[in-house]
């Protein structure tokens, strides 16, 4: 793959930051982990279940991978992912310990033991029952980040059924085609959500979502947060608290086997349409569990622990719900924004809280940069011991800014990358371990298998770059694209033989430590957040005005890359209004099609499109034009005077 030509002065990095003597004398992780997993891995991740989780019936077989590129995990063993997550800690005594603090956006405020939890879940599971859930059927769940969205996870996990999670800020069409995809059958939303100071409707959308009466859903559970009118169709909407008040919270865990489907989460692809990619129980739940622990040094009897990500999202899947709740922690979750009501508002829940490990990402960190130190140093952070980045490469200036700023210049910094096909951790330092480096996320995890290879699928070696894969399957590896096995092989293992291409870029530095550098593919990076430039392009061309359109992702400063969109007009409105106002519409339609996420920063209204002689549109051109840079290598395209027309159309 072609590097810019700044890649190496970006990748030497001098700077290390070794645990402190303390750190290491009382890390969770050892060295002798990396021990461990390099002379038996599957021997290895075997103990790490049998160690980490509650097997009803304990396995035999560590891994399958006669099927491949479908793997088999602990395949003859059965567990229930929602008794190892809450019943086994008040079995244990533990059921007094706080498993959520909860921290609404209006300043309300609850604190749920795993013994409340636990009651909760089994009363909801009841609940779904009745209605008819059973094993393997689809359940969407379209919340805000509220203890009731973690509950009715749990709850579907606890009757072998399959949750997906859809992120509450897609627009009815993204959750309509995800709810068509799954065949869900049960909805479970809110009246709406709490956010930057408004209450943004959720059953609204999913009424929209299933209003043909072509859907598959039977039944919709709408729990009462915002307090705003919805619509009622009797029958098939019910209040979450009616239901609940109903029941019995006496629910016995049924076990399943290891292989049992767990979610499906969908995520951007080139195509345009999202992939609904599948996880199982046994496998993924171990080393959410392991990475968890390990890479965040947890001590479950004194952290705090906080993951800022939305449940919506693979991180709040495997670092809000999963890897948490399985490992016994107490933890903070905050439904709203972390400028609302004022741009203090996380460090004062930190504060408040003596949150000690803090899991955010680079967008979060590069904004409170920009608002300037002055505010987190209002707050008291001497409780935080460990900071962690996720969902992008972290730019040395941020990581320095996060350690020195929140971290008082001690705490180490986790910088992780994974992927919501990984279900877990793969590449981070494990704190008590490794000497930190700023911007690289340095070394795989003990039992992972990563590798930086050249397009012929040779390892690169140090101090060059290539294509990042996984050369050795893992326990929390996708099972699959829902309903598409061809897609599933040809996106992930068509590039090299037996080898999972992650689809990202990488650099090997002096001591072979693993840099990102993004996407090799058309999928942006927006906050963190994966999405398809093919995807944002349809939705622009659906619009009656538009004729064509190039999306791109520019890189910025905030949110790692922005959507920057080239539309081409039909002719009958070339004029008829500004190309502000234009802008305006087409930013705005994008929104109600895909989400307010994928709303495109600038809309640039030109006349054409560089193409080459054989159609294709040069996207890496645009991208120069939308970055501010000099435009390279224009000899391939059809007519070269289109760059000239375009820059003084963004000029202008």
């Amino acid at each position: 793959m072609s590097e810019s030509t700044n890649i190496d002065s970006l990748l030497h990095e001098e700077r290390q930051f070794p645990p402190s003597a303390d750190f290491v004398t009382n890390a969770v992780g050892k060295p002798d982990l990396y021990t461990r997993a390099s002379k038996d891995r599957l021997g290895f991740w075997a103990d790490q279940a049998r160690e980490l989780l509650h097997w009803h019936t304990p396995f035999t077989q560590t891994l399958d991978w006669s099927g491949a590129p479908v793997a088999r995990w602990f395949g003859d063993g059965a567990l229930n992912v929602s008794y190892n997550c809450l019943d086994r800690h008040v079995e244990a005594g533990l059921g007094d310990r706080v498993a959520l603090h909860f921290e609404g956006e209006p300043g309300d405020q609850k604190s749920i033991t795993y013994a409340e939890l636990t009651e909760a879940v089994k009363k909801a599971a009841n609940v779904m029952a009745s209605r008819g859930l059973r094993q393997g059927d689809r359940v969407i769940i379209y919340m805000p980040l509220i203890p009731e969205a973690v509950i009715a996870m749990l709850a579907v996990a606890r009757l072998g059924a399959i949750h997906s999670v859809v992120f509450g800020g897609f627009s009815s069409e993204s959750l309509r085609a995800r709810i068509d995809d799954a065949q869900a059958t049960m909805v479970v939303t809110a009246d709406g959500g709490h956010r930057r100071g408004a209450v943004f409707p959720l059953k609204d959308a999913v009424d929209h979502a299933i209003a043909d009466g072509a859907s598959s859903v039977e039944n919709v559970f709408v729990v009462k947060r915002g307090g705003n009118d919805v619509e009622w169709v009797a029958g098939r909407d019910l209040w979450w608290h009616e239901e609940m008040a109903g029941v019995s919270d006496e629910h016995t865990a049924e076990a399943f086997e290891s292989e049992n489907p767990l979610f499906i989460l969908y995520t951007s692809g080139t195509t345009g349409k999202p992939k609904g990619i599948l996880h199982t129980s046994g496998g993924y739940l171990t080393q959410a569990a392991f990475t968890h622990k390990n890479v965040f040094d947890l001590h479950p009897e004194t952290d705090v622990y906080w993951c800022t990500a939305d449940i919506g999202w693979i991180t709040g899947h495997s670092y809000v719900v999963y890897g948490p709740l399985a490992n016994g922690a107490t933890q903070v979750i905050y439904e709203g924004t972390p400028d609302t009501p004022h741009p203090g508002r996380w460090w004062e829940i930190i504060e408040k809280y003596r949150v000690s490990i803090f899991y955010t990402a680079p967008t979060a960190i590069r904004t409170f940069m920009k608002l300037g130190r002055e505010i987190p140093q209002k707050f008291d952070l001497s409780s935080l011991r460990l900071l962690g980045s996720v969902g992008e490469p972290i730019n040395p200036e941020a990581w320095i800014w996060y350690r020195e700023v929140i971290g008082s210049g001690i705490t180490p910094i986790v910088d992780t990358w994974w992927q919501t096909e990984t279900g877990a951790i793969m590449i981070s330092a494990l704190p008590g371990v490794t000497a930190t480096k700023p911007g690289s996320a340095q070394v795989p995890l003990p039992g992972i298998s990563i590798d930086v290879v050249d397009d012929a699928g040779v390892h690169v070696g140090p101090e060059a770059g290539g294509l990042l894969v996984v050369t050795e399957p893992w326990p929390s590896m996708l099972r699959g694209i829902w309903g598409d096995e061809e897609r599933f092989k040809e996106t992930y293992w068509s590039t090299f033989p037996n080898t999972y291409f992650a689809g990202d870029g990488a650099h090997l530095d002096a001591d072979n430590d693993v840099w990102l550098l993004g996407r090799v593919d058309d999928v942006m990076n927006v906050s963190g957040h994966r999405l398809s430039t093919m995807e944002i392009e349809s939705a622009l061309v659906a619009h009656p005005m538009s004729a064509e359109a190039a999306v791109v992702g520019a890189s910025d400063d905030t949110t790692g890359q922005a959507i920057v969109a080239f539309v081409i007009l039909k002719s009958r409105f070339v004029g008829t209004e500004t190309d502000a106002a234009l802008e305006g519409q087409l930013r705005t339609w994008v929104g109600e099609q895909i989400g307010a996420i994928a709303k495109p920063r600038k809309v640039f209204i030109v006349a054409e499109l560089p193409k080459t002689r054989s159609g294709k549109i040069m996207r890496r051109l645009l991208r120069d034009i939308a970055e501010g840079r000099e435009v390279g290598d224009t000899t391939t395209l059809t007519d070269t005077t289109v760059i000239r027309t375009i820059n003084t159309s963004v000029n202008d």
